[in-house]
């Protein structure tokens, strides 16, 4: 089983880093896991509509020029579904035994994800109505897949 997360943007913060490198560790008994970060654009000030939609379908074809072809693609967004982390537990389970081998976690930037991206995606999923800052949904996104596959918790 391999897990691919796309994000967009570097990390800056260390105590995030060094969650997302303790998490990562800890995961290795479980599954092949790899992050992957995509150039963030510049976002102007003073943003209108249109900038913001050409900043979005930039991130988003790199992005999509990261995804594998037979990945299964699970896009981080607000408006996606909504589970706990049992029922987490049990989509991850379901989705590899339903054949796939790979699975791609997509975190969008500061403006969000491309539609298309959402789109595209086999499944959208919310981790709250809440917003949070996209380089900390790399955290909470790990800790949740550590949940899901430890041998206490995987179904």
């Amino acid at each position: 089983m391999k897990i691919y997360i796309i994000a967009v943007g570097k990390i800056k913060q260390n105590y995030i880093n060094d969650g997302i490198d303790f998490y990562l560790k800890k995961l290795r008994p479980y599954c092949e896991i790899e992050i992957k970060e995509i150039e963030e654009e510049k976002i102007p000030q003073n943003l209108n509509e249109k900038e913001k939609e050409e900043i979005l379908r930039k991130e988003g074809e790199r992005i999509l020029s990261k995804i594998k072809k037979g990945s299964f693609v699970v896009s981080l967004a607000v408006e996606g579904k909504g589970m706990d982390s049992y029922e987490f537990s049990k989509f991850l389970k379901a989705t590899f035994q339903s054949g796939y081998r790979e699975m791609t976690f997509v975190i969008g930037g500061s403006l969000g994800l491309w539609e298309n991206i959402k789109k595209q995606s086999h499944a959208n999923l919310s981790f709250s109505k809440m917003t949070f800052p996209h380089q900390l949904m790399r955290l909470i996104l790990l800790e949740q897949i550590y949940l899901a596959l430890s041998k206490e918790n995987y179904l």
